[in-house]
């Protein structure tokens, strides 16, 4: 009698079933796949960027508001320079030593008026050099602290003198046989304005008084000068590092 033949469910040539994977492969392909990504962090440029733009929003904003804020003030009180003049100056003394060098004094009279019918003017004591059209110092001097109420104008007195002051052979030359001298005055000083109640911080100021001339003294007479114009008044805004 012959065998029994089994015949496989399993066709020939397939390939064979895969087992199913165990629980270690399970929780190991798991912890593969879970991989959370650190949190991405911000580039230094980007912030320093961030900040930059901030801070010209910040300076755009300040001007605009100070442009405002200076329009209004502008439209209400009308601000104008002050105004200075001499109105006399005295030369008590010029000489010229053999040896170039210069004794001079003098006397000098300036007004300071305030255009302003709102503002008043705080100034501090105010320095003053006279020079001749060479440059040559004539007297230095300064007139006192004051204040100029709005509307008013202050006469201020001052004398100023040079002793021993060394010229150039051509400088003292020239003076001993001058009959008169053109000279000039330069004055600076700082000034703040006040409104009411309120005070501004005090900006420097500079004066220049031109042709202004004078007869040389002879003996023990003094030489006055015939009164000038309005002077020129320059006005040093400080921002920063520029200066308007």
């Amino acid at each position: 009698m012959a065998d029994p033949v089994y015949l496989s469910s399993k066709p020939s040539g397939a390939a064979p079933l895969p087992y199913p994977p165990s629980k270690s492969q399970i929780n190991g392909a798991t912890r593969l796949a879970y991989r959370p990504q650190p949190p991405k962090r911000r580039s230094g440029r980007g912030l320093c960027c961030s900040c930059c733009l901030f801070f010209i929003l910040l300076l755009v904003v300040l001007i605009v508001l100070a442009a405002i804020a200076g329009g209004v003030f502008y439209a209400v009180y009308r601000p104008r320079l002050p105004a200075f003049s001499v109105s006399t100056l005295r030369l008590a003394a010029l000489n010229v030593s053999t040896s170039g060098h210069l004794t001079s004094r003098l006397d000098l009279n300036v007004t300071a008026r305030n255009p302003n019918k709102k503002l008043v003017y705080l100034y501090d004591p105010i320095s003053f050099s006279v020079l001749s059209s060479g440059g040559v110092g004539i007297g230095d001097g300064s007139f006192a602290a004051f204040v100029n109420d709005a509307g008013s104008s202050t006469l201020l007195s001052a004398s100023a003198s040079s002793s021993g002051q060394k010229l150039e052979s051509g400088a003292a030359s020239e003076l001993r046989k001058s009959k008169s001298l053109a000279v000039e005055v330069e004055m600076e000083t700082k000034a703040g304005v006040k409104v009411g109640g309120l005070k501004t911080k005090k900006m420097r100021i500079k004066v220049r008084c031109e042709g202004i001339s004078v007869v040389m003294p002879k003996g023990k007479a003094a030489a006055i000068a015939s009164p000038v114009g309005e002077c020129k008044v320059k006005l040093h805004i400080k921002i920063w590092k520029w200066t308007l």
